[in-house]
Parts: structure tokens; sequence; C-alpha cells
């Protein structure tokens, strides 16, 4: 099973980048962020013509998750419900079974800045998602959450340690709330499980000053994945050339090949 996490930035904008993500690389399944669409316009039929559908949560201008499959796979069970999510109207988190494994494509709050009122949501939403992870650990269901967490876990996952220091997606609060989705919801990290702790890759890296060109990224993106799964993974590639070319996300897809 091939599985695809990518915050795209506007998917009518990016729904060229989308084609060519489907039509080169075959996934089975999709979880998009930040697609930035109302419901009405949420492009189901385009979809249609490349041979997938989707289960979405959509809330217009900002935010948005989809879940996208194969035509051939059947979307059971879709909600847009987790329960202590402290901003609900803004479309960042969607779940759905397909082929026996419970998905979700979560878009988590930034925070702004260290003590901002986002910060602390951001915060209470990491925790809504430690205590649905848990859930359905308990109910023996398969898990892979992914997508946008806006948290880098380790000093590694960002270019610089030092400069990062003292801002959101680094600090000691947001890194505990991950690593307690982790620990509560029985997960691993799947970039981790493949490349170990010692290897630093990117997802994301800023529009401005050529950052993408000089690799001074994060890594925000992230595949969650049950550990009864975890045995089968087997890669995980950052799709550096979809951040490439004509009007590229500012994040690189996360692609997570599965053996089961």
């Amino acid at each position: 099973m091939r599985v695809i996490t990518w915050n795209v930035n506007s998917l009518r904008a990016r729904l060229p980048r989308v084609e060519e993500l489907l039509t080169q690389h075959a996934p089975d399944v999709v979880l998009l962020q930040e697609t930035k669409v109302s419901p009405e316009a949420f492009p189901h039929e385009e979809l249609a013509a490349l041979g997938y559908h989707a289960a979405e949560s959509s809330g217009g201008q900002w935010a948005g998750v989809a879940i996208l499959t194969r035509a051939d796979l059947a979307i059971e069970a879709p909600t847009t419900e987790l329960f202590g999510n402290p901003l609900p109207g803004e479309a960042r988190w969607v779940e759905a079974t397909i082929d026996g494994i419970r998905f979700a494509s979560v878009y988590v709050i930034n925070g702004r800045e260290l003590g901002h009122e986002q910060y602390f949501m951001k915060l209470e939403m990491l925790e809504a998602m430690a205590a649905r992870a848990a859930d359905l650990k308990n109910e023996g269901t398969p898990v892979i959450i992914s997508g946008d967490v806006n948290v880098c876990p380790r000093d590694i996952d960002a270019w610089d340690p030092v400069e990062t220091a003292g801002r959101t997606h680094v600090s000691p609060a947001e890194r505990k709330a991950f690593f307690e989705i982790l620990e509560q919801g029985g997960l691993v990290d799947a970039h981790v499980q493949r490349w170990g702790e010692d290897t630093q890759q990117f997802t994301w890296w800023d529009y401005r000053a050529g950052h993408f060109h000089k690799n001074l990224g994060l890594r925000i993106d992230v595949h969650m994945v049950s550990e009864g799964l975890a045995s089968g993974i087997a890669d995980v590639r950052i799709l550096r050339d979809l951040r490439k070319g004509s009007k590229p996300s500012d994040h690189a897809p996360l692609e997570l090949d599965l053996t089961r």
C-alpha cells in the first residue's frame, strides 16, 4: 500500500500538481491538508476523472483536509469530529476507514508564537489527537494519522536548532505533546522508523530567500503508524521534485510504502 500526505497549500491552485502526483506515483491513499476550498468547490469531479474519490472537511479560505483513495477502494465511516478540538469549525481533521486501516488527515494549528492564544489551542489540539489515538488503539484498529503537525519532533528536524529556538514548532511543550500521541496511540513516526535518529530531511521550506535551494527547512509533515503496521514499512520518501517546478506548495509530499 502506498500512502502519501501533502499540505497542498490550496487544492484548486495546486490541482495540476496533484494530478502529477497521482499519475506519477499511483498512491492508494492520499491525505491532503490546507485544501482551502469551500465544500461546494471541492474538486470531486476532477478527482473522479483521475480515478479517485474523497472524504473531506472543507472550511473555505483557510485550512481544509481530505482523504483521497482509489475509486475501487471504499471509504467507510468518514467523520470530521475530533473531541476536544479547540477550533472545530476550521476543518482540520477528517478520518475514515480504508482497506481495514483507520486513516486520519490532520492540519494542526500553527500556534503563531509562544504564549499566543493559538499556541495554547495548538497544545489542546495535540492533546485531543492523543486521546483519539488512544481510543483507536483500545479498539484494536490499525491506524495511520498523517499530515502537517506543525511540530519538529527533534532538534535534527529543524535546519538550525539554535536559530529556531524560542519559536513555535520546536518548544518542549509541543514536542512533548507530539510524543504523547505516539505513546498513547501505540504509534511510530514512520520517518524515524525508516531512516533512524540521525538522518536530517525536511518536508517544508519557506518560499522566501531561496530557502528550498539552501535546504533551510523543517520536518513538520509526518506519518504516525500503528506499531502493528510498522514492521511493514518498506520505504518513506520525501518527494522533493514536487516542491520544484510550476506553482509548488511550500511543502513536499511525504510518501509511505507499506507491505501488508
